[in-house]
């Protein structure tokens, strides 16, 4: 397993804790990427929202590529898998810069390319919204247009989206034919574009039986357009706790959102006004879908480390290559994950193979 996460572009990651790890800076954010390399991460998401997702829009957000080329330049081996948003981004003017900056990370740039879902967003900003199919129509053809800039030393190209007429971008990326292009993604649309196009499928957390089905489902697709397997990468958010009842306290509290009892939830849990209507265990997993993003409960990475480790050999058997964990506080959570999951791990591994 590789263990990855979310860089810190939006502060922390809890909707309903408001402060608990302070407001995005470059600062803080540079500091945890740099710890993360010693202390065994393989690899750190830098999420691209103009307006922050987590904490309001009002709230500060880091962007995400001239953050990712900073980074470049003060890391030395974690993969830096960094989002794109087509409509945010010209193919031709994306693959000169990105190009750039897999040179300065000494070949360490990854893609995570997001089909936009934000539509107020967009408009905001006075950029094009696609509805989901043409989104996916767009994505298709960006890629091919940024994997040919990469690939071929001329390339032109006139398609529905975009045209172009001999165009060079030089120096190519270190990492031949490209960077490695992570999608996700659960429509039709999507899994097949990305069975034909992408390198990595990320899916949002869930069990191991449902992992497990959703990696045959996409290996099936991929072995019908005769191309090597994908990787495969899954959200979660993880609480280790040297007992069961620390963890479950921990998760309580991360759960628990100001207001919702008295009737007067934060504004950003009208998106959930239906929660009333479920079982007490569909209210229960809505408060908590609410409060981690990326139905990063699911997976249930709360626990012991014992427990966690097992849960984790589970989605190593169901084909999971790879967790993109969220914690909170980010930087201690970070070190306790690593110290009770990652190291020993390694050290276990090491010993294998003496």
């Amino acid at each position: 397993m590789r263990y990855g996460y979310w860089a810190p572009v939006f502060g922390g990651w809890l909707r309903n804790v408001p402060q608990e790890d302070g407001p995005a800076s470059w600062e803080s954010l540079s500091r945890l990427v740099r710890r993360s390399e010693e202390i065994g991460y393989d690899l750190t998401l830098i999420a691209e929202l103009n307006l922050n997702d987590i904490k309001g829009i009002e709230a500060p957000a880091l962007d995400a590529w001239s953050t990712a080329a900073a980074l470049a330049a003060v890391t030395r081996s974690i993969e830096l898998m960094v989002a794109v948003r087509p409509n945010f981004h010209q193919p031709a003017l994306f693959a000169k810069a990105a190009a750039n900056i897999d040179n300065i990370a000494g070949g360490r740039l990854a893609l995570n390319v997001v089909s936009s879902w934000w539509a107020k967003e967009a408009t905001s900003y006075g950029l094009q919204f696609d509805q989901h199919d043409d989104r996916y129509a767009r994505t298709s053809e960006w890629l091919e247009v940024v994997s040919g800039l990469w690939r071929e030393p001329r390339f032109s190209f006139s398609g529905r989206y975009y045209t172009l007429e001999d165009a060079i971008v030089e120096p190519k990326p270190l990492k031949a034919p490209r960077p490695v292009v992570y999608a996700g993604g659960e429509s039709e649309a999507a899994k097949t574009m990305i069975a034909r196009q992408c390198d990595a499928y990320v899916m949002h957390g869930d069990t191991p039986e449902v992992i497990r089905g959703k990696i045959a489902d996409m290996r099936e697709r991929r072995e019908r357009e005769g191309l090597p397997p994908l990787q495969y990468g899954m959200a979660a958010y993880a609480i280790v706790r040297d007992s069961e009842a620390e963890a479950q306290r921990e998760l309580a509290r991360i759960t628990r959102i100001p207001g919702l009892e008295d009737g007067s939830p934060p504004p950003g849990f009208a998106n959930f006004d239906q929660w009333l209507s479920g079982t007490q265990l569909e209210r229960e997993l809505k408060v908590q879908e609410y409060s981690v993003s990326n139905r990063g409960l699911r997976p249930r990475l709360v626990g012991t480390p014992e427990s966690i480790r097992e849960q984790i050999a589970a989605f190593e058997d169901a084909g999971l290559d790879l967790l993109l964990l969220q914690m909170s506080p980010q930087y201690e959570e970070m070190e306790r994950f690593s110290e009770q999951i990652i190291r020993p791990r390694i050290g276990r591994s090491r010993e294998g193979q003496a």
